[in-house]
């Protein structure tokens, strides 16, 4: 057995080497060692109180929020569970009952 890494973005135990690069076949991420530990500390996504938010965080939204194509508006007090963090403007991805995937802005929701 090696003692290759497991994949960052999925935590997937079968990853292979690929030159200089580490490979997941589960989800295709690609890194190296190297930039891992830069691009971690690039990527913080903080709360409307300051709190660091992490893959598979709950928070609470804190304010009525319209829905982009929709009449129906996203109350606040509203929980979501198992969240995923992304790049972009509306870094947070989730699904939430009633309305479905959806993507949020962190400074519009705060940590349970």
């Amino acid at each position: 057995m090696s003692n290759l890494p497991n994949c960052p973005k999925c935590n997937s135990e079968y990853t292979y080497e690929d030159g200089s690069l580490f490979v997941c076949p589960e989800c295709a991420h690609e890194w190296n060692l190297e930039s891992e530990a830069e691009t971690e500390d690039q990527n913080i996504v903080k709360d409307s109180n300051g709190n660091v938010l992490t893959d598979g965080d709950s928070i609470t939204v804190i304010k009525d929020l319209k829905v982009k194509g929709s009449s129906s508006v996203l109350k606040a007090g509203t929980k979501v569970k198992n969240i995923r963090l992304v790049d972009g403007d509306h870094n947070i991805d989730c699904k939430i009952d009633g309305f479905g995937a959806m993507s949020l802005k962190s400074e519009f929701v705060k940590k349970l």
